[in-house]
């Protein structure tokens, strides 16, 4: 098994245990994929939940950019429901199982396929 099939079963995890979700294993495995080295570095793997200018990242770099949603009050919404969801108090909040819950949030898995 390599770093990134061990890093994948990692996120799945956190789904089930943290996040109360049953994962796409296919789907997770793709937005793992997309992205790319940041999984492997410490810092970029995870996303700081209570850092503004992180979550305005996630919504102009993934949302807008990758997903092509556009920018509105509705993309920090979502983004605050998925930190929710993960748990504030979650100190390490995956990038990957973060990017995974706003593509199933807005129905975007057809982007991953």
């Amino acid at each position: 098994m390599g770093k990134r099939d061990e890093l994948i079963a990692k996120y799945a995890d956190d789904l089930k245990s943290k996040c109360g979700m049953t994962p796409d294993m296919a789907l997770l495995t793709k937005v793992t994929i997309g992205c790319g080295p940041s999984i492997y570095n410490a810092d970029a793997s995870t996303v700081a939940g209570s850092d503004k200018s992180e979550l305005e990242t996630v919504k102009n770099n993934f949302l807008v950019k990758k997903l092509g949603l556009a920018d509105g009050p509705a993309l920090m919404d979502a983004i605050d429901s998925v930190i929710e969801t993960y748990g504030r108090s979650e100190r390490s909040k995956y990038r990957a199982v973060v990017y995974y819950m706003l593509v199933k949030h807005f129905g975007k898995e057809s982007m991953f396929a």
